[in-house]
């Protein structure tokens, strides 16, 4: 039996129809068409692509009930790279990238570190992205790019507490 839900996604509120075992990837991707969450895994929740952050908390979209986010908030990486996050540019910058795929995870997940950490040692990033897998081993460039877009965050002011 379907449920309509609602969900505040990247700022913007949705009432989605949901059954009770559609996860929270299921809704983003399919239902609101935010291609930017990836499933390496096959939804076994091991893989961290499809991380999202639910109430500022970095979470597995696939591993994700919907039903359990109504009326929460959710920011993808679509969310965060129209913020005009540091996040972004220091992705490119530092080529913290090959394949893409894992790259959506890293961001998000890299965001959640840096809201409540806006200057963590690299010690700090690698356990903080520990849960997310990169198959082309760009994890180096990861580490350079989450310390290029903390140092950026400091120089330019840009966090939550800007928010108006």
């Amino acid at each position: 039996m379907e449920t309509v839900m609602r969900i505040k996604v990247n700022g913007r509120s949705y009432e989605v129809r949901v059954s009770p075992n559609s996860t929270l990837q299921d809704v983003l991707r399919k239902e609101l068409g935010l291609t930017s969450l990836k499933d390496m895994c096959l939804g076994h929740g091991a893989c961290g692509s499809c991380t999202v952050l639910l109430e500022g908390r970095p979470v597995l979209s696939c591993m994700t009930l919907a039903l359990d986010c109504e009326g929460k908030e959710v920011e993808t990486v679509e969310g965060i790279s129209a913020s005009g996050h540091p996040l972004i540019d220091s992705f490119l910058d530092n080529h913290a990238f090959q394949c893409g795929y894992c790259t959506p995870g890293f961001v998000v997940t890299a965001k959640a570190l840096l809201d409540r950490n806006p200057r963590p040692t690299a010690e700090e990033i690698v356990e903080a992205l520990g849960g997310n897998i990169c198959r082309c081993g760009a994890y180096p460039a990861v580490i350079s790019a989450v310390q290029q877009a903390s140092e950026n965050l400091e120089r330019h002011g840009h966090g939550e507490e800007k928010k108006n």
